[in-house]
């Protein structure tokens, strides 16, 4: 019963276009889930609503090991609490890969102009599909806002942002601050990911991942390349899938293009 005045509250306070006529719906959303975090803090913890699933946002699932690494395919790993980029034609494929290795839910987000869509049939072999959740702003700027809110929050442990070109500098720091934030301040420690056309080129992310198709006429395959990392050379494999199962065998290290040496920011 206490739920139903709370809930009037955050319609007429904060959803309310009235209250908050300089900001879209979008932002007024966000702004009353932080009203929401605050009001439910307690000086242990986060207390969540009843009516989300407990297991989905587990501290211990999502807690780093000593050097704070998420494995995704083999031996690679991603750094969490920090921003990567994932580029090519099968940057989506690469991304469903990650998001079987990790637990919880993952939130999608992409322009709400974009008239390309994840293929729900096609995700069925990654993941459950009831994990993701979609977000599609209106707005350009909006983009990088939400996955910024959203790593903030230390809610949600994968972050993906499809957007169609690479960002600037600026905004991948900002997101990197607010992933660092959520992971101090929320319950998972929160990766953020974007996927980028082409040979992608966002200044200041973590690593940045370049995957291709290279099938052949019996059997998937996939070329990856990392083509940027702050403490690793670049590199080639060819990936491998046998059903639900991806492998990676050594590839020749070849020149992609937009392939370049990690450089300081």
């Amino acid at each position: 019963m206490v739920f139903v005045p709370f809930i009037f509250w955050l319609e007429t306070s904060c959803l309310s276009p009235k209250s908050n006529p300089d900001r879209t719906y979008t932002q007024r959303c966000f702004f009353a889930v932080r009203h929401t975090r605050i009001l439910l803090r307690t000086k242990t913890e986060h207390r969540t609503l009843p009516f989300m699933a407990t297991s989905l946002l587990s501290r211990s699932s999502h807690r780093p090991g000593s050097r704070g690494e998420q494995i995704f395919l083999g031996d690679l790993s991603l750094s969490r609490s920090r921003v990567h980029e994932f580029c090519g034609n099968a940057r989506r494929t690469l991304a469903m890969i990650l998001a079987n290795r990790m637990d919880g839910p993952v939130f999608w987000i992409a322009p709400g102009w974009a008239t390309e869509r994840l293929n729900p049939e096609a995700v069925t072999r990654f993941i459950n599909p009831g994990r993701l959740v979609f977000m599609t702003p209106r707005r350009p700027e909006d983009l990088l806002w939400t996955m910024e809110e959203v790593l903030r929050s230390g809610a949600v442990p994968l972050v993906v942002a499809d957007i169609p070109a690479p960002p600037a500098l600026t905004p991948i720091r900002r997101l990197h601050l607010a992933a660092q934030t959520g992971a101090s301040e929320g319950s998972v420690h929160p990766l953020g990911l974007l996927l980028t056309p082409g040979d992608g080129g966002a200044q200041g992310v973590e690593s940045r991942w370049h995957m291709a198709g290279a099938h052949q006429q019996d059997q998937q395959g996939w070329s990856l390349t990392r083509l940027r990392a702050r403490t690793a050379p670049q590199k080639t494999w060819q990936v491998t899938s046998q059903g639900r199962i991806f492998g990676l065998s050594s590839g020749n290290n070849r020149n992609v293009p937009g392939c370049q040496q990690s450089q300081p920011d």
